[in-house]
Order: structure tokens, then C-alpha cells, then sequence
């Protein structure tokens, strides 16, 4: 109790710890043992003490107590060696190390974290502290275990990145085999050993490099190795991002390719050279994140995507008939209307989109891709073809085969490529998936008000006479509302019938690819680098 800096207090009926969990849980356990923290601090008041950093890997303070006590706390491997007595019922005795290393073994292995408790009378110490006065001549007191359960949250959220292609590395300063236990509870996927500060500090580049991909576990290391992993990640073209919260983290979330700063325990600086801020200090949270990131890259594909055809449809169809020298099927105020339309209200709904069902089962994208790839390229050429193929269809039926007038058959023509562009708003909620759902056709509240309300435009526009007059357009019967629904529906199913092609292709390319790597010689392969 003396030796620490949090303290507990009632707060609406409810007890809570001010400062670090680690010495608040010992404060709990103090007042569980019937110890009052204030009355204990008066009748012992501190003189001077060393603040804990991870370099040292204690704290010490000194207090009046029977005279002067150096009271120390820390990783108890670093306490051992400060160590040369223990404190038995007996009195003090001969320490023996190999004995008080296997208890720590003991419980490390069980996932606590392991503090080592110590003192020595300091009557010779002045009020000043310095490390050499903890350094020396201690006497070890015993071990306290501390259990901090991974949350269930955790443990979903790394099964989640594993599955999405990312690789969680767990970077801490407690005891490798508390670490090591700890990473098997969350289920990290290379848990067979732990690298410590004193091994990174052993490697050469070269050497941290080829471990990075086969290590998820960094025990007892200091905020220099956490820029040392992030510079041997990158180097293996990693994509890395690094959390912290204290002062020295800086340089590493700086270099990382994404710094995340603990909202709660992260001091300013860590904040500052952080791009991102975790406010509820919780990894499930930066998950969360991740997917939002990916849902949102895919809506902004999607609605790329779904514009481009619209427009290029309408843009070919005048460039063609130029071209033949024909009769304009659309007029430029006539797509400037389209246009207009199509970007308000279609346009629009792909941008609510929730995220499809496999969007945290992909591989992370190449950071250095194209926004529009072959792939879209193809679907805003195909479709726009598409387009094109049902305006000037619906045009040169009703002016050739049913004798209508230029005006009725341009009216036919910009309802067929706005219904046209409504269906595919459909098509384009799922990129690759299928759409050929209940789901995939009526699963979106957005996607239906947006094509209700293009729909309400539409009718306006053929049949109020003021837009006949403005568009130069004829109301249309019946049968061309029949037509232009069968050529709707007719441009649904071939797009989807092009992602039914295009995933048979994707699939058998991942299996030949699957069954390469199993027939090739697995240890003359250099690991891929994991983002």
C-alpha cells in the first residue's frame, strides 16, 4: 500500500481505483485484508521515491516505517537480481534463486502477472532516492499474482482478425511465460514462443526481420523495441499499426503506418504523435474500426461503380448517334435531367449500405491499388453497353415499330435508362456476391425509398405537361411501361449472371493456387509478409 501511487474510493456506492490497475488491484487486496490506505500513509509518510518506468522495471519509495524503509515493487525477475535475502518466519535467510525462478514460472504459466514485493532499512539513506539505493542488498518479501481475464470481446476480436488477414502481435512488458499463456487464452495464432527486450536487443535487423513473421509474442520489452518491430514489420512489407500510451511510444506510433494513443491511460504525447485515438482504451474497438474502414471503402467502390455505367450509357448513345448521324435518342437537357436524378436519389443509397456478410473474411488490400481495378473497369464498360443496348432498343421500338413520335420514343428511352440504372442500383450492393436473394433485392430500406422516389420523379416527368413541354417528351402507355420493366429485370440478371462467371473463376484460381502451395517444397518458401 505504500509503495503505490493509485487509490481507491467510493464514488455513488460503487468502489473505484484512481490510477493504474496493476497497483489499484493490490490496493483492493490491501483493503480487503482490513488495511485503510489513509490512515496507513499518515502513520508512514513517504520521504522520496522512484517512479516506475519500463526501463527499470520498478518503483521504490521511502517511508517511515520503524525508522527508514526502502520499499520496492516490480517485474520479479529484475527484483531477484536485486535481491540477496528473503524474508522468512524464521528471519531473514539465503535467497535461492532456481527455487523462487520456478515459482514465477509457476505462476506466469497459469496467465497471472507476477509482481516481486522487497525492502531493506534505509536509516543511512538521506530523503533523496537514486537507483542505486534500490539496486543493492534487498530483501525479497514474496510474489503476488494478479489475474487479468481476457475479455470475451478480446478474444472475439482477434479470432476476427485472423479470419480478416490481420495478425495481432502482443507487445508487453510481463514475464514471456505470463505473455505466452495470455496469447494462447486470445487465441493468437503463433504462441510457441516468446521473444523478450533482451532478445530483440540480441538480433540484428536482418535477424528481428525474419522472426517478425513467426513471433506474435514480445515479453519484458521496452517502448524501444516496439519501433524496432514496427521498422523489421515494414521491412517485410507489412502494414503495421502500433498501440501505446506513455511518452516513449512516440517514435513508434509515429513511424507505424498507423499510430493508435490510449484515450484513457495514454499520456498527451503518445496522443499527439498517434493518427488515431482509442477512447475506451478497448482492442475489440480498433477491430470495429477496421471494418468500418472496410465498409465504407466498398461503398465508395460501389457507388463509383453504379455512377460511371449511368453515365456512360447516356454518353455513348449520344456519341453513337452522332456519330451514325441519327436521331439523338436522349437530348443533352434530357441527360442533364437523368444525370440529375440518378446522382440525388440512386446515388445516393449505396452510401448507407451496411457491410456485406464476408467483408472481415477477406485478405487487407494492397494499399497501392487502384480505387477502380480491371474488375471495375469491366463491370463500367459491360454495363454501360448494357445501357446503351436497352436505350436504343426502346428508341428504335417505338419510333420504327410502333410508329411513335421522336418525343414518345425519347421519353421510352430516358425512362429505360433510369429503370435500367434502378435495377442495377440492385446488382451493385454486392460487388462479386450474388444478389439473387430476398435479401439481396428487398434487404435494403435505402436502396427502395431511393428507387421509390425515382420512380414518383419519373412519372412527373412523363406525364405532367409542364415537363413535356420543358424535355420535349410524350406520356407513355402501358405496353412501354411493360417493356421497359422486362428490359430492367432482363439487365439484373445478366449482370448477375457476369458475377456468377466472374466468382467461378475467382474460385478455381484459389484452388489451383491452394493446391500449388501443397505439392511445392514448404521450406524453401520465404513466409509472406502478414498485414
Amino acid at each position: 500500500m505504500l509503495c503505490n501511487d493509485a487509490e481507491l474510493a467510493e464514488e455513488n456506492g460503487r468502489w473505484t481505483i484512481h490510477g493504474d490497475p496493476t497497483e489499484g488491484a493490490l490496493v483492493v487486496a490491501a483493503a480487503k485484508g482490513g488495511i485503510d490506505a489513509c490512515e496507513l500513509r499518515c502513520r508512514h509518510p513517504r520521504r522520496d521515491a522512484i517512479p516506475f518506468e519500463s526501463e527499470r522495471k520498478y518503483m521504490a519509495t521511502l517511508n517511515e516505517l520503524e525508522g527508514k524503509r526502502l520499499l520496492v515493487k516490480g517485474a520479479p525477475d529484475r527484483l531477484l537480481e536485486m535481491c540477496h535475502k528473503v524474508r522468512t518466519a524464521d528471519g531473514d535467510g539465503e535467497l535461492d534463486h532456481a527455487a523462487w525462478e520456478e515459482r514465477i514460472h509457476a505462476l506466469s504459466s497459469r496467465g497471472l502477472r507476477v509482481l516481486a514485493l522487497a525492502e531493506k532499512v534505509a536509516d543511512h539513506i538521506d530523503d533523496e532516492l537514486n537507483d542505486s539505493h534500490a539496486e543493492e542488498s534487498l530483501v525479497l518479501l514474496g510474489l503476488v499474482g494478479l489475474l487479468d481475464p481476457p475479455r470475451e470481446a478480446a478474444i472475439e476480436a482477434v479470432k476476427r482478425c485472423l479470419q480478416a488477414g490481420i495478425r495481432p502481435v502482443m507487445v508487453t512488458g510481463d514475464h514471456a511465460v505470463t505473455a505466452r499463456a495470455i496469447a494462447e487464452q486470445l487465441g493468437f495464432a503463433h504462441t510457441d514462443r516468446a521473444l523478450t527486450g533482451r532478445d530483440v536487443e540480441a538480433m540484428s535487423d536482418e535477424e528481428l526481420e525474419r522472426c517478425i513473421v513467426e513471433v506474435d509474442v514480445f515479453a519484458r520489452a521496452a517502448p524501444e523495441h516496439k519501433l524496432r518491430l514496427v521498422k523489421a514489420m515494414q521491412a517485410r512489407g507489412g502494414i503495421c499499426a502500433m498501440t501505446g500510451d506513455g511518452v516513449n511510444d512516440g517514435p513508434a506510433l509515429k513511424r507505424a503506418d498507423v499510430g493508435v494513443a490510449m484515450g484513457i491511460q495514454g499520456t498527451e504525447a503518445a496522443k499527439e504523435a498517434a493518427e488515431m485515438v482509442l477512447a475506451d482504451d478497448n482492442f475489440a474497438t480498433i477491430v470495429g474500426a477496421i471494418e468500418e474502414g472496410r465498409k465504407v471503402y466498398d461503398n465508395i467502390r460501389k457507388t463509383v461503380t453504379f455512377l460511371l455505367p449511368t453515365n456512360g450509357g447516356q454518353g455513348l448513345a449520344i456519341l453513337l448517334a452522332v456519330l451514325a448521324g441519327t436521331l439523338l435518342p436522349i437530348t443533352p437537357l434530357q441527360a442533364l435531367w437523368v444525370n440529375m436524378v440518378v446522382a440525388v436519389t440512386l446515388g445516393l443509397a449505396l452510401a448507407f449500405e451496411e457491410g456485406e456478410t464476408d467483408l472481415m473474411q477477406r485478405q487487407p488490400r494492397d494499399p497501392s491499388a487502384a480505387l477502380l481495378d480491371l474488375f471495375l473497369l469491366w463491370r463500367v464498360v459491360f454495363v454501360s453497353v448494357l445501357l446503351l443496348a436497352g436505350v436504343f432498343g426502346m428508341f428504335s421500338w417505338i419510333l420504327l415499330a410502333q410508329g411513335g413520335s421522336e418525343e414518345l420514343a425519347r421519353a421510352g428511352a430516358v425512362n429505360m435508362l433510369v429503370m435500367g440504372s434502378a435495377a442495377y442500383l440492385i446488382n451493385s450492393r454486392f460487388l462479386l456476391n450474388s444478389a439473387l436473394s430476398l435479401q439481396g433485392i428487398f434487404g435494403s430500406r435505402p436502396v427502395w425509398l431511393a428507387i421509390g422516389l425515382v420512380v414518383l420523379l419519373q412519372l412527373g416527368w412523363t406525364y405532367l405537361p409542364f415537363m413535356q413541354v420543358v424535355f420535349g417528351s410524350e406520356g407513355l402507355g402501358v405496353q412501354h411501361w411493360l417493356a421497359i420493366v422486362a428490359g430492367s429485370i432482363a439487365l439484373f440478371l445478366i449482370v448477375e449472371f457476369e458475377k456468377w462467371v466472374l466468382r467461378r473463376r475467382r474460385d478455381e484460381a484459389t484452388r489451383h493456387r491452394g493446391t500449388a502451395s501443397c505439392s511445392g517444397d514448404s521450406q524453401s518458401r520465404t513466409p509472406a509478409p502478414e498485414r
